[in-house]
């Protein structure tokens, strides 16, 4: 991993303020000659993440209200959230947990406290499902990863673990032997890879993509719908693609978060659901991934179809969303 050192002034004001890191694979890609560069956008410090709008939040999707020890969020019955560190190898300029991830208090989460969150892992028998996020949980060390994986293979209730990584493609490296072999020894894993732009996808970030579908994980995306780098058809299209060609299957595509200073990246919701309608026929069913939502407040994630979503008010971005348990929210843009 690769800190990238203050060059301006204004450059120095926004890393003061959210922390900057990208690796040397990403770096390589930035095409600093063009402002609109879809990588460069991802990963450079821009000047507008310190315009704060009135609707933006520091815990956007409401964490914070289902954590009930540190390191766990518990959210919906089934699952729930283990953050055994708040680092990673990159920082995206969208972050929806930039006021946790890549401060000045990051960092792995102590053995004490990790153990306790395993604890109530262990307590909660409904708990079928762990996800392991953070932070990038995979660049842990392998003897930590390995701890966290071989304690919830011992717990009976616990049959699915899904871990939420950038590291396949911003840090190809890393999917070596050694971290494989742990990987092996644990639970049904499901690994979410997260990218943006199929430029992402180098030769070596192909090649770790290769190593994990060939051991027997199931490999699932993860996309933010980010403003001038993946926000048209033909972006989309591509990046579904290569996410199949490379054997990941399109799993989610967010709208983006009201994070701080990430308002220069948000796409309307209605221009959202057009680009949706717009893939559909266009590209392959198993190109598709489902458009939702993280509705403010911490009510959960919810599909951004006609089911749960419904206009709410007068203006154009006024909506109403339904969340899984059947509960509206006003949402506007």
């Amino acid at each position: 991993m690769a800190a990238r050192a203050s060059e301006d002034p204004i450059r120095e004001a926004v890393t003061a303020r959210y922390a900057e890191a990208i690796t040397p694979t990403m770096a390589r890609l930035v095409d600093g000659s063009d402002p609109r560069d879809p990588i460069g956008l991802q990963f450079v410090p821009d000047a507008r993440e310190l315009e704060r709008r009135a609707d933006e939040l520091d815990d956007p999707i409401g964490d914070d209200a289902h954590s009930p020890v540190e390191g766990i969020v518990h959210r919906y019955p089934d699952r729930l959230l283990l953050t055994p560190l708040t680092v990673c190898p990159v920082y995206c300029r969208f972050c929806f947990r930039r006021e946790t991830v890549g401060g000045p208090a990051s960092s792995v989460l102590p053995q004490a406290k990790l153990d306790a969150a395993l604890d109530y892992v262990r307590s909660r028998p409904d708990v079928w499902e762990v996800i392991l996020s953070g932070g990038d949980p995979l660049i842990l060390s392998t003897r930590r990863l390995s701890y966290i994986l071989d304690t919830l293979r011992r717990i009976p209730h616990v049959k699915i673990v899904r871990i939420h990584t950038r590291v396949p493609l911003v840090d190809p490296a890393r999917i070596d032997d050694e971290l494989l072999a742990v990987l092996d020894r644990a639970k049904p894993v499901y690994v979410a890879v997260h990218a943006n732009h199929a430029r992402e996808f180098t030769d070596a970030g192909c090649a770790a993509v290769a190593r994990l579908a060939d051991r027997g994980l199931v490999l699932l995306s993860q996309t933010v719908l980010l403003r001038h780098v993946n926000d048209s058809v033909e972006a989309l299209g591509e990046l579904m693609r290569t996410f199949v060609e490379n054997r990941i299957k399109p799993y989610y595509l967010h709208h983006l978060d009201k994070a701080p200073g990430t308002a220069h990246f948000r796409v309307p919701l209605a221009e959202g659901k057009a680009l949706m309608s717009a893939l559909r026929g266009r590209v392959s069913g198993l190109c598709q991934p489902t458009y939702i939502a993280d509705i403010p407040g911490g009510h959960g994630k919810s599909p951004l179809n006609d089911d749960y979503l419904a206009g709410g008010g007068p203006g154009p971005g006024d909506w109403q969303i339904t969340d899984y348990q059947g509960h509206k929210h006003r949402y506007r843009e």
